[in-house]
């Protein structure tokens, strides 16, 4: 999280586009002794948008993970409109 606070970009096999949620969302994958989770996130110029946080447990991402982070961020982009 820190690299992408800082400007980096970071690609596979750390993080991947998810398209399939929206425009500059992505899916890093955290790798930990007690499993494998994934983190959604969004970048936007001012800030890293974090949607969810997931334990996988499958290969697809599961269609109710996508539905949250999908409402997650309309929610949040109402609230930052001017």
């Amino acid at each position: 999280m820190r690299l992408l606070q800082e400007g980096e970009s970071i690609g596979l096999p750390h993080s991947r586009p998810m398209p399939v949620i929206g425009a500059r969302c992505h899916e890093l994958r955290i790798n930990d002794e007690s499993g494998t989770f994934r983190i959604m996130y969004r970048v936007d110029p001012d800030a890293i948008v974090i949607m969810e946080v997931v334990k996988k447990k499958t290969e697809q991402t599961p269609q109710s993970v996508i539905e949250t982070c999908r409402h997650r961020l309309r929610a949040y982009d109402r609230l930052m409109e001017p």
